[in-house]
C-alpha cells in the first residue's frame, strides 16, 4: 500500500480542492463557498444544492494525529447522546466523521446558528453552568490518549523554551523577557502547589464565549457550544474562567452564578479556583509561541500584523509581570 504525504501548508487548498473535498462525500454543493474566521484550521461554509449549508473544518496539517482527532469526535458524540447542545462532525453512511481528500485532513457539521451570550445575567450563566458541568461529569468518565494535557510543561515550558530558541524576540528585550516568563513559570508552579493534587478531565479546553452560540427561542433555546478541537485533559476550571470578565467583583459575582448550575451536575473542587490565574499565564505563554509558531502563515501575517513588533514584546512583558503580582494574591471566590 502506498504511505499517503500529508501537505505541510494550507497552500495548495483551493476553492475548487474545497468544493470537490465536500462533493467526494456524497455531497452536491452549488458553488458558493464562504471562508470563515479561523486561523488554526481553515473552515468554510458550504452551500449544498438541495439542503441547508454545511460547515467544512480542513485540519491544519500535522497538528494533530488522526487519532486525536477522532478522540474528539467520539468525545463529543458521547455529548449528543446525552443531549448535550454541541455540534458533532457529521457522519458518512459508513460512519466516518474523519475525511480525506487530495492529502487534506476535514470533518463536516452542521451550520450552528446563535449569538454570543449575555454575561451580564444570572440566569444565562447559570444556563452555561448547567451544561457546562454536564460536559465535565461525561468528560470524566473516560480520559485521553492520543491528546495532551493541559499543563505547565505544554502550555508553559515548551512554548517558552520555543521562543527562546527561535529569533522572534528583540535582542535588547530577550534577558528580560527570560526572566520575566521564568518568574512567571515559578509563579505558576507555587499555584499547582496550593492547589494540591486536582483531578484532570476531558475539557472543551477553549470554553470562551466566541465558542458558545446562544438561541433565544425555540426548541434548542440556550447555549450551543462549538468547536472542540482544542479539547484537552486539565482541571475543570479551565473551562470557566475564560467566561469571566470585568473587574475582580464582576467576575466574583459570574462565578458564583456559573458555579450554582455547574454544581446541579457536577462537583467543582474549591482548591481549583488558586488555579485562575496560573492557567491565564499559560495561556499568555502558549499564545505568543502559537502566533510565532504560524508565522509562515500568510493567514497570520495578515491578521496579526501587531505581532512580533517591539511594542508586541513589551506589552507581553508587562502583561507578565502583572500576571506574577495577580497569582500572589487570594483566589477569586463565589460570594
Amino acid at each position: 500500500m502506498t504511505q499517503q504525504i500529508l501537505p505541510e501548508t494550507f497552500a495548495d487548498l483551493s476553492p475548487e480542492l474545497v468544493l470537490d473535498a465536500v462533493d467526494s462525500c456524497g455531497m452536491q454543493c452549488d458553488g458558493r463557498l464562504l471562508a470563515l474566521n479561523s486561523y488554526e484550521n481553515r473552515v468554510y461554509q458550504v452551500a449544498l444544492d438541495d439542503a441547508p449549508p454545511l460547515i467544512a473544518k480542513f485540519y491544519r496539517p500535522l497538528r494533530w494525529s488522526d487519532a486525536a482527532i477522532l478522540e474528539e469526535h467520539q468525545f463529543v458524540q458521547e455529548l449528543v447522546a446525552q443531549e448535550i447542545p454541541v455540534v458533532p462532525a457529521l457522519q458518512s453512511t459508513t460512519g466516518a466523521t474523519l475525511h480525506t481528500y487530495q492529502g487534506y485532513r476535514f470533518a463536516l457539521f452542521a451550520r450552528q446558528s446563535g449569538r454570543a451570550p449575555e454575561v451580564g445575567n444570572p440566569a444565562t450563566l447559570e444556563w452555561l453552568g448547567r451544561f457546562i458541568g454536564r460536559i465535565h461529569a461525561i468528560g470524566a468518565l473516560k480520559t485521553y490518549q492520543h491528546r495532551p494535557a493541559i499543563d505547565m510543561q505544554t502550555f508553559g515550558i515548551q512554548p517558552r523554551d520555543w521562543l527562546l530558541a527561535n529569533i522572534f524576540l528583540p535582542p535588547d528585550l530577550l534577558l528580560a523577557y527570560q526572566s520575566v516568563s521564568q518568574q512567571a513559570l515559578d509563579g505558576v508552579a507555587r499555584c499547582y502547589e496550593r492547589a494540591g493534587e486536582i483531578s484532570l478531565i476531558r475539557l472543551h479546553g477553549d470554553c470562551h464565549m466566541g465558542n458558545v452560540l446562544w438561541l433565544d427561542a425555540g426548541e434548542q433555546a440556550g447555549p450551543h457550544f462549538v468547536d472542540f478541537d482544542d479539547s484537552r485533559m486539565g482541571p475543570g476550571i479551565q473551562d470557566l474562567w475564560m467566561l469571566l470578565s470585568g473587574s475582580r467583583q464582576e467576575m466574583q459575582s459570574q462565578l458564583t452564578d456559573i458555579l450554582v448550575g455547574y454544581e446541579d451536575f457536577f462537583e467543582f473542587e474549591p482548591r481549583q479556583l488558586v488555579l485562575i490565574e496560573a492557567l491565564r499565564t499559560l495561556r499568555l505563554i502558549h499564545y505568543s509561541a502559537w502566533l510565532a509558531q504560524r508565522w509562515t502563515d500568510p493567514a497570520f501575517l495578515s491578521a496579526f500584523p501587531w505581532f512580533n513588533t517591539q511594542r508586541y514584546w513589551q506589552d507581553r512583558i508587562l502583561e507578565l509581570r502583572e500576571q506574577i503580582a495577580l497569582m500572589d494574591e487570594p483566589p477569586l471566590w463565589p460570594i
